[in-house]
């Protein structure tokens, strides 16, 4: 009995070491088979997309190009080197002459169609522009008649004569003097723009209130009467004084 028990934990350990030795090989495979598995079903890369060729912006414009200080590179040849005459290879035998088929066409006349002077004369054209604006400008001016001047009238030419009034208020004031008087004698003789040119305040009224009404004897001219411009002096004198 004692034998059988020994064969019965033998059988019992023998069938626990096949039993742990297929888990742990199950566990193996199983381990391996995981490992395997991202190496046969791999997954793609994404697709790449293709885009156009890359272009460059333009460079911004530069600053404009002066035309007016381009400078020329061509130079002129000349037959100098270095202060030697250098002879060319071959000389023209002649000199080639060049025939005109027609004369050039003249010149034609000088000046302003219509104008005035010589016309091969330097002041032939300022003549003609002279004359052709005299009659757009207006003429000048007339001048102003002046009557002649004259200074003092001859006593013989006084018709009419009226002695001032001596002012009460200047005799009592005892002012006396005189008063230089300035007129245009008409062509009928009476006075006309009269005015004072020197004298006393209080004599001034009474002066002029006398010569205006003097007359003269018309001033003739080359037979024609004409107006005079003359000076006038009025004395006022006191008695006694």
């Amino acid at each position: 009995m004692f034998a059988d028990s020994l064969n019965f934990a033998w059988d019992n350990r023998s069938h626990r070491g096949w039993t742990t030795a297929a888990s742990f090989a199950a566990q193996i495979l199983g381990v391996g088979v995981l490992f395997l598995l991202p190496l046969v079903y791999t997954q793609g890369l994404p697709q790449l997309q293709l885009l156009g060729p890359l272009i460059a912006p333009a460079p911004p414009p530069g600053p404009p190009r002066d035309l007016g200080h381009v400078h020329s590179t061509n130079r002129p040849q000349s037959n100098l080197a270095n202060g030697i005459v250098i002879v060319p290879r071959e000389m023209p035998i002649g000199v080639p002459r060049i025939v005109e088929d027609s004369a050039p066409p003249q010149a034609g006349e000088i000046g302003i169609p219509f104008g005035t002077g010589d016309r091969w004369s330097r002041n032939s054209v300022l003549n003609s522009i002279a004359s052709a604006n005299a009659g757009a400008l207006p003429p000048p001016p007339a001048p102003t008649a002046r009557p002649p001047r004259v200074s003092r009238m001859m006593e013989g030419n006084l018709v009419h004569k009226v002695q001032p009034e001596y002012p009460a208020a200047a005799k009592a004031a005892r002012i006396q003097g005189a008063v230089v008087l300035q007129a245009i004698i008409s062509k009928d003789g009476s006075i006309a723009n009269l005015h004072v040119l020197s004298g006393h305040p209080m004599l001034v009224k009474s002066a002029i209130d006398a010569v205006s009404q003097w007359r003269y004897r018309p001033y003739y001219l080359n037979g024609d009467p004409v107006e005079v411009e003359t000076q006038v002096t009025v004395n006022f004198v006191l008695a006694g004084g």
